[in-house]
């Protein structure tokens, strides 16, 4: 009995880890500030017939609306009250896209604001995206109800009430990020509102949840509110099934909070993945691509199995968070699509593909003041809806990465290799490298300043292939460059130092 409790519990432990994915998909996508109308739509038509396993959504519930900046993007994480209204749209807007994208298999993973209200000098009034009526001054936010016994202004040690030194991990947890009303999640009352928050998502379908600011809480005391976590709909996911939690802890060195405090929760953003890698890609410092022989946790980085990976999020796109320049994004497309080309082929980490929206950049000593712009919106701020071109990429403002042909055909590809081993590392001792997913897949890159020409063992059965970034399979033609594969598995490639798209990939089902 005894040991079938352990395995209980452990087993409750394990599944927080487990992203609850539909068979066969590896990847999710991040549809930042989309509607939910859009999102739906988005799964039945693009997402599931291309093997996505889910979307992360922006903060579902109620927020503050700002008007000073317009509608910046950032108001989605100054919470008024846990009811589902938000520019996305209302509950019912909700529920039906969580049921449309889960009846094509396609999860819906929340991005849960529950570190903080809103800031503290927003004053009082009726301005949240329901109309709920709050007062900062006396903390009050009936909507909940939080009152002023539900914060940590007598936790807090400094004299502003603010953090003043990262190093303090006390101030870190218990004091305000950047003036939000920080949550006293040390009191039952509190973890109670907080789950019932959460759960009324779950019990509306979704996967789970990306935990933002979880540096600014106390590992324990986020366990305890995940504790009381209802287990998923036996509607789309298998009996005795938990959320998925992924927490945001930035944690790239020299601070005393380290992301391995939060291991017993779920997994954690890995925010030297997108630093390192970008500062690989743009050949700064004397990095090379020959040097990703051992990425991963040969890297620094935390175990494969508790880390959840990107290129790049929403924040450090704008210069916040980790990584400063060293980040790729939409703004340098040859490089990001080769960055996000090998995360995608590469077998650590869980992986999410960012779809982001254009914004007009304005650079002033070195930093973008237009940073808070907001999703492309109409005059009364309500987002603009996603139009689809002709060429199936995106308008009215929007991006829309995941539509690029050369990442959705790697999000696929990473569906064929999946289970696959790390294989067949080549490289040239700089920036040309190339390796294999056992003898399921094989991918080059050129990131030299040299044509690559080299005979490669690429694992592959021997035949003809398409190389699914110039291009793709369809029927018994390939729309793009040919591999043809030898059959000892080698094949020869070339690949231009100033080709548009710098790297070849293919797969078993890539084979004509």
């Amino acid at each position: 009995m005894k040991i079938l409790l352990l395995l209980a519990a452990l087993g409750f432990c394990r599944a927080q880890y487990n992203p609850n994915t539909a068979h066969g998909r590896t990847a999710i996508v991040h549809l930042f500030e989309w509607r939910w109308a859009d999102i739906a739509l988005e799964c039945e038509r693009y997402l599931a017939p291309n093997g996505f396993a889910g979307v992360q959504v922006s903060p579902p519930n109620e927020n503050l609306v700002i008007t000073d900046p317009w509608r910046p993007w950032w108001e989605r994480y100054q919470p008024i009250s846990y009811k589902i209204c938000s520019r996305s749209g209302n509950e019912n807007e909700f529920r039906d896209m969580v049921t449309r994208c889960n009846n094509v298999g396609v999860h819906i993973y929340v991005d849960a604001v529950v570190n903080h209200m809103c800031g503290s000098g927003a004053g009082s009034g009726n301005r949240g995206t329901c109309g709920s009526y709050f007062n900062t001054g006396t903390r009050d936010f009936p909507a909940v109800p939080y009152s002023g016994w539900d914060f940590n202004d007598g936790k807090c040690k400094t004299g502003s009430g603010e953090i003043e030194n990262y190093n303090d991990r006390d101030q870190v947890r218990d004091c305000r990020l950047v003036s939000l009303l920080d949550l006293a999640l040390e009191k039952d009352y509190v973890r109670s509102k907080i789950a019932e928050f959460m759960n009324h998502l779950i019990g509306i379908g979704v996967a789970g949840f990306r935990i933002d600011a979880s540096k600014h809480m106390w590992p324990g005391d986020m366990k305890a509110f995940l504790d009381k976590l209802n287990n998923l709909s036996t509607q789309w996911f298998s009996q005795g099934s938990r959320p998925f939690i992924y927490q945001e802890v930035i944690d790239v060195g020299g601070e005393p909070i380290t992301s391995s405090e939060y291991f017993g929760n779920g997994r954690v953003t890995e925010f030297k993945y997108g630093a390192k890698l970008g500062t690989v890609i743009r050949r700064w410092n004397g990095e090379k691509m020959s040097y990703l022989k051992n990425w991963g946790e040969g890297w620094g980085f935390m175990p494969s199995d508790r880390a959840l990976v990107f290129v790049d999020n929403h924040d450090n796109q704008r210069g916040h968070g980790a990584g400063g320049a060293s980040i790729l994004t939409f703004w340098d497309p040859r490089l990001y699509k080769m960055a996000v080309g090998f995360m995608l082929a590469h077998p650590y980490g869980f992986t999410r593909v960012m779809s982001s929206f254009r914004w007009t950049r304005d650079f002033q000593n070195g930093k973008d003041v237009n940073d808070w712009i907001g999703p492309p919106s109409n005059g009364n701020g309500s987002i603009k809806s996603v139009t689809i071109n002709a060429d199936t990429t995106c308008g009215n403002g929007w991006v829309c990465e995941h539509r690029w042909r050369q990442i959705r055909n790697m999000v696929i590809f990473r569906n064929v290799v999946n289970g696959q081993p790390f294989s067949n590392w080549w490289d040239n001792n700089s920036n040309q490298v190339a390796f294999g997913r056992g003898n399921k897949g094989f991918i080059v890159f050129n990131n030299d300043d040299l044509q690559l020409s080299s005979t490669l063992q690429t694992g592959l059965p021997g035949g003809t292939y398409c190389d699914v970034i110039s291009g793709q399979k369809e029927g018994n033609r390939c729309t793009g460059i040919q591999v043809y594969v030898n059959d000892d598995g080698t094949a020869n490639f070339q690949i231009s130092n100033s080709a548009e798209d710098p790297f070849i990939a293919t797969h078993v089902d890539a084979k004509l």
